[in-house]
């Protein structure tokens, strides 16, 4: 059988390794308990976290014990990696209810009966530390000149760094130590940005203990340009159907750039790499095929299968015909406000399809607004009940992906 290694690094996954060739041996010879972190920040985990549950899945289905880590504790501080601002405060109320979310979208990929992965918030011990004593005991393995040098922190100084954020580093170090201590945890994993933190985890326990550990990193999903994917018009792309559907979601990945097909169908599904060779090599209009293939497999995954199907129906209805479109997002709006007519880039807004008047204006002027098929250029243009059909229904279409149903 191969090891989660060669799996993980077949399909593109890995991008560090702190001790290559051991971790290697350890994953091709035993059977290793690891981690991966999720602090709480919103009451849903996002596609940018679907890559590391990912990889969490492949390890487990090489008989791996994964551990997801809630961050309950280090929430309340903040990581500063990869991040151009202090993170806003949570309550202890809104940070708890997010873990609880993060549980349920979570065991739909990772399998926690039986022992087989255990999940664990750090708030159990990190709200009880004593200072004084995790400075002595912990933060003297610690240089604050190589924490300095350290990318996440690097990047910060300029705009300012709170040592609030300084001592993160610190305690997301000694959660590996905890880890390591109470359910023999010897590898923690994370994204590239995670870097300098798994390194200060991992030379915390080779120090302190005298016990081997490891840390071991994922390439990001970035568009072409080296954006993290992911981000919509409306903000993150969230696993919460309320916050994203399922429909938004499948046309996210449906519309991805044709060079990105390969390495999706690699890092989020589970299709053998023999068929993620065959789609990724597909080219011109049959590039096509292999999109969605990977939105609905990607769906599938997130939402099942039923609202995958669903998503792959609707998206045929609204390109070529045939199916219903009751699954394409829509607003409930009173009929009554469209008795004298409703401004064009207001409903625009209303239904949340832009950010703001002036970006709702340049695009209608460009010619990127139809109104029942209708291009609209007009920003002075009024929507009335005549442009409702008999069910109540218009129909809205900004640029060529995003369609939306305003229903009375």
């Amino acid at each position: 059988m191969r090891s989660a290694y060669d799996v993980l690094l077949e399909r593109g996954f890995i991008a560090q390794a702190t001790h290559e060739e051991e971790i290697k041996e350890l994953l091709s010879k035993e059977k290793i308990s690891f981690y991966i972190g999720f602090d709480a920040t919103a009451n849903s985990l996002t596609a940018g976290h679907f890559l590391t549950i990912m990889a969490m899945a492949h390890m487990q289905r090489a008989g791996h014990r994964p551990i997801a880590l809630i961050g309950g504790g280090t929430t309340r501080i903040g990581d500063p990696s990869g991040k151009s601002d202090m993170r806003q405060m949570l309550t202890s109320e809104q940070i708890d209810a997010n873990a609880a979310n993060f549980k349920v979208q979570l065991s739909n990929l990772i399998d926690f009966s039986d022992g087989k992965a255990i999940m664990v918030d750090n708030a159990d011990w990190l709200l009880k530390l004593n200072y004084v004593d995790f400075i002595r005991e912990i933060g003297v393995h610690f240089s604050v000149n190589r924490m300095l040098t350290a990318e996440c922190y690097k990047s910060r100084l300029e705009k300012g760094l709170s040592f609030l954020e300084f001592n993160y580093m610190l305690l997301q170090s000694y959660d590996f130590l905890e880890l390591n201590q109470r359910y023999d945890c010897v590898m923690q994993m994370g994204g590239n940005d995670q870097w300098s933190n798994i390194l200060g985890g991992v030379e915390l326990i080779r120090r302190k203990e005298q016990k081997p550990a490891f840390g071991l990193t994922f390439n990001l999903l970035t568009t072409s340009e080296g954006v993290k994917m992911g981000k919509t018009e409306k903000g993150a792309l969230w696993l919460d159907k309320e916050r994203t559907s399922p429909y938004e979601f499948f046309q996210y990945w449906r519309n991805i750039e044709d060079v990105k097909v390969k390495e999706c169908l690699a890092l989020l599904t589970f299709l053998p790499m023999e068929e993620v060779n065959r789609l990724g090599a597909l080219e011109g209009a049959e590039i096509n095929q292999a999109k969605e293939v990977l939105a609905y497999e990607i769906t599938a995954l997130i939402h099942g299968k039923e609202e995958a199907q669903k998503a792959l129906e609707t998206t045929k209805a609204l390109f070529g015909g045939g199916a219903k479109l009751e699954n394409v997002p829509q607003t409930q709006m009173d009929k009554t406000l469209f008795e004298t007519g409703m401004n064009l880039l207001d409903l625009l807004l209303q239904a949340q399809l832009i950010p703001s008047k002036s970006e709702g204006r340049r695009n209608v002027q460009q010619g990127g607004v139809r109104v029942n098929d209708v291009q609209i250029t007009d920003v002075e243009y009024h929507i009335t009940k005549k442009d409702f059909n008999e069910d109540g229904e218009m129909m809205i279409r900004k640029g060529k992906k995003v369609h939306h149903m305003i229903k009375i």
